[in-house]
């Protein structure tokens, strides 16, 4: 279907953007997503209850904390989309096959030695520590193969955006546990978990790649949309789509997403399991019920006008920059609102491992989550004034290693 509906668009497509022209619309999509990272990770660090159960079950949560938690699983997909969005605008910039694929395959190494050594000691403050590999490295990774499918025709790569999105959750019974030595090579394409070395575990695989490859793939194929005079109602007709066929797959109860739903004991529990899908790797309907919305969403951003367009759009003009410095501020954060409760520290050095091998080392740590709401808060005031220096500084120095960071 989108393939179909972007094939019209082709031929109204408006010429090259400039050098440096940014769309208003994007810009304000990641920084809103961004400040729902920021969200999703203070509660992370600080909410009391960040690792004694799932915020998303429906037998130990309350509305308030399931809300805070299902609104983040907008971030990692509109991130993953709107770099193939932007991958595609670079060529409508007017770089070449080869000067895109170059830029790709070298900005997506970077990405990754980023989450391996910047991101990863920001989630940890230790050294060594446990990796973690989420979001930036499966967009790092999904570059690198981006950068040998943008010689194809850009309707292969929709093609195989698509294809991998509705199709990868056929290979969910296949599990790395089966394959032997192979096992490790397929929880980094699809499984994740957790890889051990020499018996010791080494790396948390939270974000393997395929499936967010087919995400940025489709990305790619969709944005030559964002440059045509019929975007707008081209993003509303593909994002109803994806919204249909999720309540469409999610009643049938079939395929889509490795588990099933049934019946609470109320209505709120029931929506709850219904709208319950599964993020770590996203099946077919997480990618559904995820972009949809924002795709809907996205043709209001670029009329919205006044202050808090411009925050937004700040932290969407310099997202790996934000990116980086939030993790940062809201680790020290728990560090500094912990201490000053006079709760145990320890947990909060080598983080990651504590929280998939020690998670009760936080018991006694933590705040309420309208605490957790305010420390968001207080996050994104000290990241804003940071993201607007970086992104005058971005506007006015135009050098070739700015469009790395």
């Amino acid at each position: 279907m989108a393939e179909a509906v972007v094939a019209t668009t082709l031929a109204t497509t408006r010429g090259p953007l400039a050098a440096g022209e940014r769309l208003r619309s994007i810009d304000i999509l990641r920084g809103l997503v961004i400040a729902l990272m920021a969200l999703d990770h203070v509660r992370d660090f600080l909410h009391y209850a960040a690792y004694q159960f799932d915020p998303l079950d429906a037998g130990q949560t309350n509305f308030a904390l399931y809300l805070t938690r299902w609104l983040t699983h907008f971030c990692a997909p509109t991130f993953v989309f709107l770099a193939g969005v932007s991958a595609w605008l670079q060529a409508a910039k007017g770089k070449s096959p080869r000067e895109l694929s170059r830029f790709l395959l070298t900005r997506g190494l970077w990405l990754f030695v980023l989450e391996l050594t910047v991101i990863g000691f920001a989630w940890s403050f230790s050294i060594p520590f446990m990796q973690f590999l989420q979001v930036i490295w499966a967009i790092g990774i999904s570059m690198v193969v981006l950068a040998g499918l943008v010689w194809l025709p850009r309707a292969a790569v929709l093609a195989i955006g698509l294809a991998v999105i509705a199709g990868h959750n056929l290979l969910d019974p296949i599990t790395s546990q089966q394959l032997g030595k192979l096992g490790t090579a397929w929880m980094l394409i699809h499984d994740g978990g957790v890889l051990f070395s020499d018996g010791a575990p080494s790396a948390l695989i939270a974000y393997p790649v395929l499936p967010w490859l087919g995400v940025m793939a489709l990305g790619y194929g969709l944005g030559a949309v964002f440059q045509s005079p019929r975007r707008d109602r081209v993003l509303v007709l593909v994002g109803a789509g994806m919204i249909v066929a999720f309540f469409a797959l999610r009643l049938l109860n079939g395929y889509g997403n490795p588990q099933p739903w049934g019946a609470g004991e109320d209505l709120r529990a029931t929506l709850m399991r219904f709208f319950n899908v599964q993020k770590y790797p996203p099946s077919l309907m997480f990618v559904c019920i995820t972009l949809g919305p924002v795709l809907l969403l996205t043709p209001l951003l670029e009329r919205w006008r006044g202050w808090l367009a411009e925050v937004f759009r700040t932290f969407g003009a310099v997202p790996l920059f934000a990116y980086v410095l939030h993790a940062y501020i809201a680790h020290l954060l728990a560090l500094a609102v912990n201490a000053a409760l006079g709760n145990p520290l320890g947990a909060f050095f080598n983080f990651v491992k504590n929280i998939v091998f020690n998670g009760q080392a936080l018991s006694g740590t933590g705040v309420t989550l309208p605490f957790v709401y305010l420390g968001w808060l207080g996050v994104l005031a000290l990241l804003y004034p940071m993201c607007r220096w970086w992104a005058r500084v971005r506007a006015t120095r135009r050098t070739w290693w700015m469009s790395y960071l």
